[in-house]
């Protein structure tokens, strides 16, 4: 599933090409792709027609179609800044194989379209195509915030790193006073959102913590240092585009994105560590893995398993 980097490439991409422009028409090609829209597909459909996409935004692994009736083009900022208070989104969850493309509208039709955005102004048009269907686009009201107005359907998800709204402090006592492992922490969307199985890894082995490190047992300055990691791999994620393994995850103009060719440990059990040359472990975590490098992130002496 596209962490926190891949979905903000993709942001960025679909803000560049649809901010301040008006909706002439909707076709939903799938009903499941618009499933959590209660009203079903033709109602999703015709209530988006002469409306108009003010600014796409982002918290997490969530993206949304800021609607107006009116608006000016958006800057592509980074999710943040100053927000309009309230109003109505399209919120999109690209799931496992989700893509928002941008597309000229005389282009052939993707094999897994299922939503389709055309505009007045006849320009290029923004297609949403899943393979596997796991993802979603809805309808749904905005919460007013005097930072960022988010969708009320994902009103519980924290604040991400890259945010202005981000409260380091208030993550680290909200971490250690946590009984769980660390890399569980990170990856609640309830207390960090954005953060996956890859960028954990990551920052974790920069951090030099075992993922199953009892985060009551770390200090102040060792979460400080992880939360360091943690921006740091991020921000470089986004400058390389993200990171892709296969053809599911592309930016708005169908290009794969290269941060895999910088992983340290995700995916690279048996390689030699960067920093040690210990050989990476790979080890059982929930229904997925964890990787990290045994010279350099030590299992605890008392790991929350």
């Amino acid at each position: 599933m596209p962490e926190l980097p891949e979905v903000e490439v993709v942001r960025s991409g679909v803000a560049e090409h649809v901010s301040g422009r008006r909706l002439a028409g909707v076709e939903v090609l799938h009903p499941r792709a618009v499933r959590r829209h209660l009203p079903g597909p033709e109602d999703f459909a015709s209530v988006l027609v002469g409306r108009v996409v003010e600014s796409v935004r982002r918290r997490g692994k969530y993206l949304w179609l800021s609607l107006g009736t009116s608006g000016a083009p958006d800057s592509g900022a980074p999710a943040g800044g100053h927000a309009v208070a309230g109003g109505q989104a399209v919120l999109a969850h690209l799931g496992m194989s989700g893509q928002l493309l941008i597309q000229p509208s005389r282009a052939a039709d993707e094999k897994h379209l299922r939503v389709r955005f055309r505009f007045e102004d006849e320009g290029p048009e923004l297609r949403f195509v899943d393979q596997r269907t796991f993802g979603g686009l809805s309808l749904t009201e905005l919460i007013p915030s005097a930072d960022l107005a988010v969708p009320d359907s994902i009103g519980h998800i924290a604040a991400d790193p890259l945010e202005p709204a981000f409260d380091r402090e208030a993550v680290v006592r909200l971490i250690r006073s946590r009984r769980t492992g660390i890399k569980r922490a990170l990856l609640d969307q309830n207390l960090i959102s954005g953060i996956g199985n890859i960028y954990a890894d990551e920052a974790l082995w920069r951090a030099r913590l075992h993922w199953a490190h009892p985060t009551a047992a770390l200090g102040d300055e060792q979460v400080h240092r992880l939360l360091d990691s943690v921006v740091e791999v991020l921000g470089e994620a986004l400058v390389a585009g993200g990171t892709s393994f296969d053809s599911l995850y592309v930016n708005v103009n169908g290009r794969s994105g290269y941060f895999s060719r910088s992983l340290s440990v995700y995916g690279r059990a048996g390689s030699p560590c960067p920093r040690c040359g210990a050989s990476v472990r790979r080890e059982a975590f929930t229904n997925r893995s964890a990787y990290s490098c045994p010279g350099c992130q030590p299992v605890p002496s008392e790991p929350h398993w």
